[in-house]
């Protein structure tokens, strides 16, 4: 499968995963398992009542970098959407960065250093940073949006408040990363920390797209939801 294309309803869902293995945690994200035979696209998400045009966008852009002219942001499925980067906060929260803090811990000698309690107390701080972030998503966003989906306009509030205050979360961990290469304790197990240090980078990665997947498509199909609520539009 050529990377330059975009991917269609009619690829199949394996050839998908096999050209680009990353997806495999858009598909968890979305409800999706393995076991997909020789299913097309269209074919698996609709067994499984996932919203084909937005799963296939949100691949697009992970992979391509950029979104199509023709992925409008009101053909998104907003509840797909929602359902998406709830997911995707389950997955940061309660799996990829407490795996990463279990290997941290695994991995260095707390007995003695100094710089050990530092990195420990970093994680744990960035941890309590992203977990606020979510929660507030969740909390107050993603229930506004909810009422925007059942026609009220509620006052007060409105999604350009959340993205003006939309921080990259991923950022911190590039600190980090630095105190790990750069000032790294003497009493490690070297094998550990390195697979540590890779899920951090892969962690990085992964909230950078979240973010963007907030930025470059949540936040628009919002703003387009609102205009044609405030226009009196169906």
């Amino acid at each position: 499968m050529d990377n330059l294309q975009k991917y269609t309803p009619t690829d199949k869902m394996s050839d998908l995963i096999a050209d680009n293995y990353s997806l495999l945690q858009v598909m968890s994200r979305f409800g999706l398992s393995l076991g997909v035979g020789e299913k097309t696209v269209r074919e698996v998400c609709e067994s499984n009542g996932v919203d084909c045009h937005t799963f296939l966008t949100i691949v697009n852009f992970m992979t391509e970098g950029f979104v199509h002219i023709g992925d409008d942001e009101g053909n998104l499925s907003i509840p797909a959407l929602i359902d998406y980067l709830r997911q995707s906060h389950l997955y940061f929260l309660d799996f990829s960065l407490p795996a990463i803090r279990s290997k941290l811990l695994e991995a260095i000698d707390y007995s003695e250093d100094d710089i050990s309690f530092l990195i420990l107390k970093f994680f744990d701080d960035y941890m309590g940073e992203v977990r606020r972030h979510m929660e507030y998503e969740d909390e107050t966003v993603f229930k506004y949006v909810e009422k925007l989906l059942h026609d009220d306009l509620p006052s007060g509030y409105q999604i350009g408040t959340y993205s003006k205050h939309h921080d990259q979360v991923g950022e911190t961990l590039t600190e980090l990363k630095n105190i790990l290469i750069k000032y790294c304790p003497e009493k490690v197990n070297v094998n550990l920390l390195n697979v540590a240090l890779s899920d951090i980078y892969a962690c990085e990665e992964g909230l950078e797209w979240h973010s963007k997947v907030e930025d470059y498509l949540f936040v628009p199909a919002i703003l387009s939801l609102e205009r044609r609520l405030r226009d009196g539009e169906k």
